[in-house]
């Protein structure tokens, strides 16, 4: 895997980054004062196609690479957010004639034990246990830790993250983000604290790392457990090491959208041996052996079909992840003198995976964030709002005391703001010169 983007010469940055801890930093730019977006008549034609011959270099050296497969041509229209990287066929469909030989299906089988080898050593993870999606995984480990009362959790992320508190019969308290992260602020978990809380459920969102640190010295200092959904943080390295060994536990995502998928599936990342049987217990109904539950467990099970796409997907995934770090860049640099459009920074990781290219509209743009999402569908590019709204703005959540509005300003400008740019491995290089076009002549 390649490094993060911000030492590529591709993707250099303006010194002028956002300070932390202020709703205005949302409002920053990386552009200077007096830039203008220009007219579709006086842009010029040089920076658009330098960055399209850019990418189509880096493409070509990586498919030049004999053990990649070469994609084929993106479909001309229409180009949603992302699209999922899947295997050659010719390769996965052994492994489905065994299946088929075997009529081994489920239930731990020899490649759901395989893949969690090789995913545990492909991560530099002590234990991971699969399963067949990430919310049940999150459910899971939430009942793993045996928690109660209140859990202090981000309201800027996918439903699901806060879905799995009310299935567990915990209540969600919403704690603001940081404004250059879009992750948790730990000074606001402090401040969340009550005597009901008994965890907390930071989101590494769009796989940038969370204040770790912080998060994980509040934990010990207060006695509470802390779960990180990592749906979005597949093979991202933070200080030496994998950001799922942080905290008590981490979730993974191998959903269809996300850097690496199963078609469903997910894990839980645990720190030792105890913990996983204990978490393969409760993805198993609770069986220990074959007459014997020892708790209420639910089926997770991860199926040997979904373990077999894995274990051939594993083989592409870093030649994937480099390709979704060239698109990074070219977004980056086509985008730098855009007024108005922030493109949100990493988080200081070792290794990032690109999995999501947010950019915050901002008041000096011609448009409004929903002007130019509607501008761009009608010309076939479909971004997505990740995330509006905001949990706490869903009915079952808006009754919170802790949903208010003007409790989680950042969070709030953020969700009104933010459109995330399709990116996928096999995105075609014109069609990333298109939307940096597009987005530069509204």
């Amino acid at each position: 895997m390649q490094a993060n983007a911000r030492n590529l010469p591709l993707a250099e940055e303006s010194a002028d980054v956002p300070s932390r801890g202020t709703v205005e930093a949302l409002s920053a730019t990386t552009t200077p004062e007096d830039a203008r977006p220009p007219s579709t008549s006086s842009i010029p034609s040089t920076p658009v196609q330098a960055v399209l011959r850019r990418l189509e270099q880096e493409f070509a050296r990586i498919l030049e690479a004999p053990e990649v497969p070469n994609p084929g041509a993106a479909p001309a229209e229409p180009i949603f957010v992302t699209r999922p990287f899947l295997p050659p066929l010719d390769e996965f469909t052994p492994l489905l004639e065994s299946i088929w030989r075997t009529r081994v299906l489920t239930n731990g089988g020899p490649y759901h034990r395989e893949l969690e080898d090789r995913l545990r050593d492909h991560l530099g993870v002590p234990e991971i246990a699969l399963f067949n999606n990430a919310t049940t995984a999150l459910i899971v480990a939430l009942r793993a830790l045996h928690l109660s009362g209140e859990v202090i959790t981000t309201p800027y992320s996918f439903v699901a993250t806060s879905h799995a508190l009310l299935w567990s019969g915990l209540t969600p308290v919403f704690a603001d983000v940081d404004p250059d992260t879009l992750n948790l602020d730990p000074a606001a978990i402090e401040a969340a604290i009550t005597p009901r809380t008994s965890a907390i459920l930071p989101v590494h969102c769009y796989g940038h790392p969370c204040d770790v640190e912080a998060i994980d010295a509040i934990g010990r200092r207060h006695g509470l457990k802390v779960i990180y959904d990592a749906a979005h943080a597949f093979g991202v390295r933070h200080r030496g090491r994998s950001l799922l060994t942080y905290g008590d536990l981490s979730v993974l995502s191998f959903h269809a959208t996300k850097v690496f998928n199963t078609f469903e599936g997910g894990a839980v990342v645990c720190g030792d041996a105890t913990r996983k049987d204990q978490i393969d217990k409760l993805k198993n109904f609770g069986h220990d052996g074959e007459t014997c539950v020892v708790d209420i467990g639910m089926n997770g099970k991860m199926s040997e079909l979904n373990a077999a796409l894995g274990l051939v997907q594993l083989k592409y995934v870093d030649t994937a992840l480099d390709r979704r770090r060239t698109i990074d860049a070219a977004y980056r640099e086509g985008l730098r003198g855009v007024r108005g459009v922030r493109c949100l920074d990493d988080a200081g990781e070792d290794t990032a995976n690109y999995s999501y290219f947010p950019i915050l509209v901002g008041p000096d743009y011609p448009l409004s964030r929903d002007a130019l999402n509607d501008a761009l569908k009608r010309d076939g590019i479909h971004p997505r709002r990740y995330f509006y709204p905001l949990i706490s703005e869903f009915p079952m959540y808006r009754s919170l005391p802790s949903a208010r509005r003007d409790l989680l300003p950042v969070a709030a400008l953020a969700a009104d703001r933010v459109l995330c740019l399709p990116i996928y491995p096999d995105l075609d290089a014109a069609v990333v010169a298109r939307v940096i076009a597009r987005i530069a002549n509204p």
